[in-house]
């Protein structure tokens, strides 16, 4: 489903019920929502940035501080889960949450849920960890996330069950596609039953696929990190003749990473993601292209995502990981064992450096600007729960933070568009053919089926 097939009805989030309560934040009222002031409910940013008169463009709910909320405080009793691969920035959230909560609003009683989802699995016997200002003070300078991870599914069920005899109000899901779907799911359950629970999601996955999220937490930082290993690729490939530097990074579906880095390096000669095909052979094939970059310059940087190319590898894919999801082959281990074979078969010495850098960049420390953004979206999240939002994930959009319904956020997920501006930027910077496929007009005539998700 494309932007323009959502309807207004899509975009409205779902609140417990009216809220009555002051809130204890001391701010002014902001009538148009644009001051550091409590926004009104009925604030509202476009859906789409550019619209022509025939087009009815639906909004989205604006974040923020409401003037009344839902819970009481003094009562109210928090849970925060990290569920998913470790991503930049998940201790700063999870202390950022806290701090917002015990500080501002006065909740003093929050519990962190061990391992993911699994810590609602009564049969796992892990018990809820008790959160104090003393506990989260200086976990935000170690990497990885204090609470745990893991992957997997739990029963819906089970989860409202334990969630419902913690006498848990407010839920916060710190995860990308797989975890606000088992959010959703929990938001389902605990509907059926009445139950008085806001169930928010803070968007985190590396990939930055999110549906109608501009950008995740831990993206940034993962650019930096992947811009430095293709500087360490490219010393590489330039120190030896016929030099190639092949670097793996994450992207399942999408190429966020693999596309930025490679604008930010400038080193890039070949960038390779999900969305865009290629091929290996034939004259307009990336072993052709790459054996003339070869002869003209000596030397060669290719980055590729995980997701790309799949389509080449032999045998069906039939494997799935703890999460459901298929297991992807191993692209970059293809890419390295075909160029090797078609160069031996030339009789053209080549010296190539295979680099994986995925849970090296996973296990950091977030960057100025994501730690700054992480603070910013743990903020709007606890003002979200605090006024009755739930199965809603704070987003980013044209710069603005919104409240995105769970079901629209996982939809589909946001790829490039081989016609966006991005990709054209990474045609630039690396020089690389507008097309490796032989048959040249095949992006042009089938950009639709490339494209299950939303453009950008």
């Amino acid at each position: 489903m494309s932007i323009a097939q959502y309807k207004q009805k899509d975009y409205i989030v779902e609140t417990l019920g009216e809220c009555k309560i002051n809130s204890p934040l001391n701010l002014k009222a902001s009538k148009s929502g644009r001051s550091a002031g409590f926004t009104p409910d009925d604030i509202r940013i476009y859906s789409e940035i550019e619209s022509d008169r025939t087009t009815s463009c639906p909004t989205i709910e604006k974040a923020g501080p409401r003037e009344k909320i839902y819970f009481r405080p003094a009562y109210t009793k928090a849970a925060l889960v990290t569920c998913g691969g470790l991503c930049p920035g998940l201790n700063h959230v999870i202390r950022s949450l806290f701090m917002q909560l015990y500080y501002r609003y006065g909740v003093k009683n929050i519990v962190g849920i061990p391992y993911g989802y699994a810590g609602l699995n009564p049969k796992n016997k892990l018990t809820p960890i008790q959160l104090t200002p003393e506990l989260v003070t200086n976990i935000h300078r170690t990497a990885g996330t204090y609470l745990g991870s893991s992957r997997g599914n739990t029963d819906p069920v089970i989860m409202a069950d334990t969630l419902e005899s913690e006498g848990i109000n407010i839920l916060f899901t710190i995860g990308g596609d797989g975890t606000l779907k088992a959010a959703h799911e929990i938001y389902q359950e605990v509907k059926k039953r009445g139950l008085d629970l806001a169930i928010v999601g803070v968007p985190k996955t590396i990939d930055n696929d999110i549906n109608y999220v501009y950008k995740t937490f831990g993206f940034d930082t993962a650019v930096e990190e992947v811009r430095k290993v293709l500087e360490c690729a490219h010393a590489e490939a330039k120190s030896h003749q016929n030099g190639i530097g092949l670097v793996k990074v994450m992207g399942r579906d999408a190429g966020f990473i693999a596309a930025h880095a490679a604008i930010a390096s400038r080193e890039v000669n070949f960038c390779l993601i999900p969305e865009i095909p290629f091929e290996m052979i034939g004259p307009n094939g990336l072993l052709r292209r790459l054996q003339d970059r070869l002869e003209r310059r000596d030397h060669a940087v290719i980055i590729v995502s995980e997701g790309a190319g799949q389509e080449l590898i032999l045998g069906e894919r039939k494997d799935k990981d703890a999460s459901g999801n298929l297991r992807y082959k191993d692209i970059g281990i293809f890419l390295r064992d075909g160029i090797h074979e078609y160069f031996r078969e030339q009789g053209f010495e080549i010296n190539l450096k295979y680099i994986t850098p995925s849970y090296q960049i996973r296990s950091v420390l977030p960057t100025a600007h994501d730690s700054v953004f992480c603070d910013n979206l743990s903020r709007y999240a606890v003002h979200a729960a605090m006024a009755g939002k739930t199965d809603v994930v704070i987003g980013l959009w044209h710069n603005v933070f919104t409240h995105i319904p769970i079901g629209i956020a996982t939809a589909q997920r946001k790829r490039i568009s081989p016609s966006s501006k991005l990709w054209f930027g990474v045609l630039e910077a690396t020089g690389q053919a507008e097309s490796m496929l032989n048959d040249k007009d095949f992006i042009i005539d089938h950009t639709e089926e490339i494209m299950s998700g939303m453009d950008q």
